[in-house]
C-alpha cells in the first residue's frame, strides 16, 4: 500500500511540473517561440543589452526588462561584418545571410524537445567560426533541430566579430582598467551565464553543459577553457579544427592597442569618442587600411598571461580536424621543386628530416604535403598538446571522409568545416547529392558527438571503440567510409612539428 501511495505521489508531483510552452519566462521578461515536429524553438532571444552607442567596445551589459511578450520566432541580425557571400569551398549553406547585419546582435537561439522544465536534458552551446571576422548563428548548417530530437537542448549564440568585436585601443585600455579587446569572447561568457540562469525553463540541465565550436569557434572554446571568467559555466568541450598554439595568434595588449590606433588613423578620427560616433559601415570599411588583423588579446582579464598553459584538466574534451583542413592556409600550390626549396628555406637544419617525413616525389605529392603540414600545424598540434596537458580524457579524431561532390563545383576533399554538417546531423541542410556512405558517416560521427555531450564519453554499444588520447597510445579515431582508431597516428609528423 505504501509503495502504491509513493508511486501515486510521484505521479502527482510530476504532473505539477510546469510544461514547456511557446511562451516562456526568461531573464528580462516573457518570450514566445513556436512548435515544430514536437520541438519548441525560440530564435532571437536577447541575452545582453545591445552593444551600440556608448556601449560599443564595452563588455556586454545586462538586459533591460521588456513589457508584454517578445516574439522570438526568427533569427536576429547577424553581427556586423563584410558583406557575407559564398567563396572558395564554402557554399551558401556555410555563410551568414547577407542581411540583416547589425551591431545589435547579442541574441541566442534554443531548440528543445523537453515537455517539462524538470527534465534536465544535456545542453550543447554552439559557437560559430569565421576567423573572428565573420559568422552567424543563422547559417543553415548550424540548425539545432536534429540534436533536440535526440534529447539535447541545443543553443547557438551570436557574438561580435571584426573590429567591433575585437579592437583594442589605448583609450579603451585606460577606460577599462588596464585591458581592452576580446569583446566577442566576453559576449560568449555572457551567453553562457544566460544559459546557467535560464536553461532550466527549456528543460535543460545547467550542470551538464557542453560548449562546442569550429575554426575560430574552436579557438574560442580553447580561450573559454583558459579564462577564469568562464570557470564553472560548462562541463565539457568540443573543439573542431583550431586551438591554441601557432595557429591561435594572440596579441599582447600594447600591440593590440597599436592596431586600434591604426584604425583610428584610417578613420581620420580625433579620439575614441569620435570613433564611437561613426557608423558601423565606416568602421568596417576602414579595416582594409589597417596592417594587421583584429583577434584575441592577452589582456590580463579575459585571457591572463600563461592562461593556455594553465588550463590542463579543466573538462573532458572531444577535438580534432579534417584531413584537408589546412588547404585554405597552404597558399598557392607549389611544384615539387618549389616545395623542396621552400622546406629548405623554412626549416634550415631540419629540412632533410621534413623532406623525409613529409616526402614528395611528384607535383601532386607536393600539394598533398603542403596541405598536411598546414593541417597538422593549424589543428593537429593544438589537439595533441591539449590531450597531453590534460588530466581529463581527451578524444581526438580526424575526419578523412570527403563529401560527395556537387555537380559543377570544384573538389576540395575533406575541407575545413566540411565535418560540421556531419557532426551536427545536418546534411539535409546542405545541397549535395548525398550517398549512403555520407549518411553512414553522419550517423556515426553525430552519435559520437551526442554521446559525448550527454555523458562525456563518445562511446556506446554499436559504435567502433574510441580510446582517449594519451602520450603512450597517440590514439586518433579516423572517420572515413570505414571508421577505426589508429595508434601513434602522425607520430613522426607531430614530433617534428613540435620541435
Amino acid at each position: 500500500m505504501k509503495y502504491i501511495l509513493l508511486l501515486f505521489s510521484v505521479a502527482i508531483l510530476a504532473s505539477c511540473q510546469p510544461e514547456i510552452a511557446e511562451v516562456v519566462n526568461v531573464e528580462g521578461g516573457q518570450i514566445e517561440g513556436y512548435t515544430k515536429d514536437n520541438l519548441h524553438i525560440y530564435k532571437g532571444i536577447p541575452f545582453a543589452a545591445p552593444p551600440v552607442g556608448d556601449l560599443r567596445w564595452k563588455e556586454p551589459q545586462p538586459l533591460e526588462s521588456w513589457d508584454g511578450i517578445k516574439e522570438t520566432k526568427a533569427f536576429s541580425a547577424s553581427p556586423f561584418q563584410n558583406n557575407p557571400q559564398p567563396f572558395y569551398c564554402w557554399s551558401k549553406e556555410f555563410i551568414a545571410p547577407p542581411e540583416p547585419l547589425s551591431e545589435d546582435c547579442l541574441y541566442l537561439n534554443v531548440w528543445t524537445g523537453a515537455k517539462n522544465t524538470d527534465e534536465k536534458r544535456p545542453v550543447f552551446v554552439w559557437i560559430y567560426g569565421g576567423g573572428f571576422n565573420s559568422g552567424s548563428t543563422a547559417c543553415d548548417i548550424y540548425d539545432g533541430e536534429e540534436y533536440a530530437k535526440d534529447g539535447v537542448v541545443f543553443v547557438s549564440l551570436n557574438y561580435r566579430v571584426g573590429p567591433l568585436g575585437f579592437m583594442s585601443h589605448p583609450e579603451l585600455t585606460e577606460e577599462q582598467g588596464g585591458h581592452s579587446g576580446n569583446y566577442g569572447l566576453l559576449d560568449q561568457v555572457a551567453g553562457l551565464k544566460w544559459v546557467q540562469e535560464n536553461i532550466e525553463a527549456f528543460g535543460g540541465d545547467p550542470e551538464n553543459v557542453t560548449i562546442g565550436g569550429q575554426s575560430a569557434g574552436s579557438m574560442a572554446v580553447h580561450a573559454l577553457m583558459a579564462s577564469p571568467l568562464a570557470k564553472g559555466l560548462f562541463n565539457k568541450a568540443i573543439a573542431m579544427s583550431g586551438g591554441y598554439g601557432a595557429a591561435l595568434r594572440t596579441f599582447a595588449q600594447a600591440d593590440a592597442d597599436a592596431l586600434g590606433v591604426q584604425l583610428q588613423e584610417a578613420l581620420g578620427a580625433e579620439d575614441l569618442a569620435d570613433m564611437r560616433s561613426m557608423s558601423s559601415e565606416q568602421i568596417q570599411e576602414a579595416v582594409s587600411k589597417v596592417q594587421g588583423r583584429f583577434a584575441l588579446v592577452t589582456d590580463g582579464y579575459m585571457l591572463p598571461e600563461g592562461a593556455y598553459e594553465n588550463k590542463a584538466s579543466v573538462v573532458p574534451v572531444l577535438t580534432g580536424w579534417t584531413k584537408d583542413d589546412g588547404g585554405f592556409l597552404a597558399g598557392p600550390q607549389m611544384t615539387l621543386e618549389q616545395y623542396t626549396n621552400n622546406i629548405k628555406e623554412r626549416y634550415s637544419e631540419n629540412a632533410d628530416e621534413y623532406l623525409t617525413v613529409f616526402n614528395a616525389e611528384t607535383d601532386e605529392d607536393a600539394a598533398k604535403m603542403q596541405t598536411r603540414i598546414s593541417t597538422l600545424g593549424f589543428a593537429g598540434v593544438p589537439a595533441r598538446k591539449l590531450a597531453l596537458s590534460s588530466n581529463e580524457p581527451v578524444f581526438v579524431y580526424e575526419v578523412a571522409h570527403a563529401p560527395t561532390d556537387k555537380p559543377d563545383f570544384p573538389h576540395y576533399g575533406a575541407f575545413h568545416t566540411s565535418d560540421v554538417p556531419y557532426a551536427l546531423r545536418n546534411l539535409h541542410t546542405w545541397d549535395r547529392p548525398w550517398q549512403d556512405h555520407d549518411m553512414k558517416v553522419q550517423e556515426v560521427l553525430s552519435s559520437y558527438y551526442l554521446n559525448f555531450i550527454k555523458t562525456g564519453n563518445p562511446n556506446a554499444e554499436g559504435l567502433p571503440e574510441w580510446k582517449n588520447y594519451t602520450e603512450d597510445n597517440g590514439y586518433v579515431q579516423v572517420v572515413d567510409n570505414e571508421i577505426a582508431g589508429r595508434e601513434n597516428y602522425y607520430a613522426k609528423e607531430f614530433e617534428l612539428l613540435t620541435k
